[in-house]
């Protein structure tokens, strides 16, 4: 299982609930899941079949570039954050 923490922009989908436990293989599967349960959180997470652009997800802690084709392997915290820029 993966828990799954919902940005607080998005609580208004999920009636405040902040995170959820989801049996998905990577991301993309995870966030279809969350759409089966709170529709139209895809539609605020991706842009087609990718990540929308200027948001990243972290799993355990750790930025990952391979977006919603990222692995969930079993006990993982899964977190939707905005790209920062800088330099």
């Amino acid at each position: 299982m993966a828990t799954i923490f919902i940005p607080a922009q998005l609580k208004e989908l999920s009636s405040g609930i902040g995170h959820v436990d989801v049996a998905a293989d990577n991301v993309g599967e995870a966030i279809r899941q969350l759409d089966a349960r709170f529709p139209g959180m895809k539609q605020r997470l991706c842009a087609g079949d990718e990540l929308k652009p200027g948001l990243q997800v972290a799993i355990d802690g750790k930025m990952s570039s391979r977006g919603v084709l990222a692995k969930l392997d079993v006990a993982r915290e899964v977190h939707f954050l905005p790209v920062i820029g800088g330099g």
